[in-house]
């Protein structure tokens, strides 16, 4: 038995628009459809209803109603998502072009989940020259089973369509389609004309891009951005999607330099594409010339240390900041220490921070979790994965409990355990990465170095010409200065500089660099002596030159000169296989002396105080300076 069921919404009057049985589709902000013993279609006033009956069981109903709460998008939209048909020639898509044609206002076409030749595109192409409302192009996964050479002449013959409709573009979305580099051609002139200038989202993920791809990409939004800023309204692209594309640094940092021209960006996810610390880089300078951004996600690829550095450099950027996925990326400790770091400066409505997956170990997993202290925002904090052990999960939980924030804490079921100490094979590939992008720079110095020596050979012989020609007096012993000083430390050279010794350093060590300021402190604390008031003296004002002239700059990366200091002094694993010193109490007694000083920055005092926690060899003999140190970090960290 048949029976009568209505689903009813209240919509604006609207104009009839014509419909057939396969496709039901007719968009409004409201919809209202009503299934009675008949089709019938009422409009009154602006707020009456619209009615669409027809006769049907209630189960097929039920069906209905849940087909058109899932497809409702947008106004003036014409769906064929998900049929599953093959459109090869005009004739398999005439009922479809038909319908285009007849739809008055159309904003807004939905082809993904068919597929299509190039005949049918063409055909549909012709249909759209005249819509020059429309605004959306969901285009994703409409090229299943069609040959490559397909794909291209199909997008230009769509893209081109679109300008000739004088279409001003607000979503174009192609994902899904695998078309590779030529796909990008195919759309080129599109992104480069009018109809791009207003675009806001371009999704383009799973597309198989490639390096090339990505650089045409680049090159065509770059161009979309100039032109559109000589007409007075500049390309506000405010989402990017490109996860799973091969795109790799050259595509990335090409990429880079488009998003850092706009400036305009919210979203951008790139998840998937085997980029490694020189394009992460490139996207971290860009990212920061993007305020809005809200959402970062490049989950999947390989930061390491390097490129996790400069990331966390530009999240001090970045306010706007919600979801940060850097899941499955290599961060290691010093870059989730750096992260931790900029988290802890900013960012006031995090909402996700994702760091899983990343090497991480625990005492950097426990300066993450207090850095995410005060976040209001805050849904979700994932360390998943890394090498906390079962102690330092504990821990963990422990912190993020205290701050009343432990069901926020995701899952720690994957943790990897705490690393062995001598397990370098990790460290191994990055090293061997960074050694092939650098063979080819490093021949090219090598061919400038011989160069080099050559000329300074002849130059040797000339004056070795002179020399035998005039008698010159017999040599003197040099004075000491502060690069021999540097390169052997001692007491006795230290106080043969004079007074102009902090000057001297000030002028010899390049404070730009967080790793030489911390190894230029390593030499000057190891010859410390506490009982030698003169000797002492000299240390702590050279050093204070060297560190106040540091933190005084903008510039200066504090997070990493506290990390560079960690790993030299044995604490902290390196991915540069950089070998420890020999820690001496002077070493220890300094950074005392520095933590007190009002140019510290006290966001670095938990580092520290983590790290000098740890039960470690490293640390043994100097047991009394390191208690003095914990004492004195425990009285100048700020209260929360």
């Amino acid at each position: 038995m048949r029976q009568r069921n209505c689903l009813e919404l209240q919509v604006p009057c609207v104009p009839r628009q014509p419909w057939s049985s396969k496709c039901l589709n007719v968009r409004t902000e409201r919809e209202t459809a009503c299934v009675t013993d008949s089709a019938v279609l009422e409009t009154t006033s602006y707020t009456q209803k619209f009615r669409f009956c027809v006769l049907m069981a209630t189960d097929a109903v039920a069906q209905l109603a849940d087909s058109l709460a899932k497809t409702l998008v947008t106004e003036g939209e014409l769906s064929y998502k998900g049929q599953g048909r093959k459109f090869d020639n005009a004739q398999s898509v005439e009922e479809m072009v038909k319908e285009i044609q007849e739809f008055k206002g159309l904003k807004a076409l939905r082809l993904e989940g068919n597929t299509y030749g190039v005949e049918a595109a063409q055909a549909i192409a012709k249909a759209l020259e005249t819509k020059s409302e429309f605004k959306y192009c969901y285009w994703s996964d409409m090229f299943t089973g069609r040959l490559r050479s397909e794909i291209p002449p199909a997008l230009n013959s769509l893209g081109a369509a679109l300008m000739t409709a004088g279409a001003r573009l607000t979503v174009l979305d192609l994902s899904d389609n695998a078309f590779g580099p030529d796909g990008v051609k195919g759309i080129e002139k599109l992104l480069k004309s009018t109809a791009c200038h207003t675009l806001q989202e371009l999704r383009l993920n799973n597309c198989g891009m490639g390096i090339g791809g990505g650089k045409i990409l680049a090159a065509a939004l770059t161009e979309c951005y100039k032109q559109s800023s000589a007409q007075g309204t500049p390309l506000g692209l405010k989402v990017f999607i490109a996860g799973r594309n091969r795109l790799e640094n050259d595509g990335a940092t090409a990429l880079a330099q488009a998003f850092q021209l706009m400036g305009s960006l919210e979203e951008v996810h790139v998840p998937q594409n085997g980029i490694n610390h020189p394009g992460v880089t490139a996207l971290a300078t860009a990212m920061q010339h993007n305020p809005q951004l809200r959402v970062l996600n490049l989950n999947d690829n390989t930061f390491t240390k390097k490129g996790a550095i400069a990331m966390a450099q530009a999240l001090k950027h970045l306010r706007s900041i919600q979801v940060i996925n850097f899941g499955d990326c290599l961060v290691r400790s010093e870059g989730a220490i750096a992260i931790a770091e900029a988290v802890t400066e900013g960012l006031p409505i995090l909402k996700e921070l994702n760091l899983s997956f990343g090497e991480i170990t625990g005492e950097a997993a426990l300066l993450v979790a207090q850095s995410v202290e005060g976040k209001a925002t805050l849904e979700k904090l994932d360390l998943n994965g890394n090498c906390l052990g079962e102690e330092g999960c504990d821990d963990l939980r422990e912190v993020m409990d205290g701050l009343n924030m432990g069901d926020l804490l995701g899952s720690l079921s994957d943790d990897e355990g705490e690393p062995e100490e001598d397990d370098d094979d990790e460290e191994e590939d990055e090293d061997e990465e960074d050694e092939d992008e650098e063979e080819g720079d490093e021949d090219d110095e090598e061919e400038d170095d011989e160069d080099e020596e050559d000329d300074e050979d002849d130059v040797e012989e000339e004056e070795d010409s002179s020399v035998n020609q005039v008698s010159s007096p017999l040599s003197v012993p040099r004075s000491p200065d502060a690069a021999s000083f540097l390169c052997f430390p001692s007491p006795d050279k230290l106080l043969k500089l004079g007074t102009k010794r902090a000057l001297l350093f000030e002028q010899q060590v390049d404070v730009a660099d967080a790793g030489k300021t911390a190894e230029a402190f390593l030499k000057i604390s190891s010859v410390y002596n506490e009982e030698d008031e003169q000797v002492k003296s000299a240390v702590l004002d050279s050093i204070d030159a060297i560190l106040r002239k540091a933190f005084a700059s903008p510039s200066f990366q504090g997070y990493n000169f506290v990390s560079s200091l960690l790993v030299m002094l044995g604490l902290l694993k390196s991915e540069d296989k950089v070998k420890p010193v020999h820690v001496v109490p002077g070493h220890l007694q300094a950074l005392e002396y520095v933590v007190r000083q009002d140019y510290f920055p006290q966001d670095h005092i938990a580092v520290l105080e983590a790290f000098m926690s740890r039960h470690v060899q490293a640390l043994e003999s100097c047991s009394s300076a390191r208690n003095i140190l914990k004492s004195t970090l425990e009285q100048v960290r700020p209260e929360n």
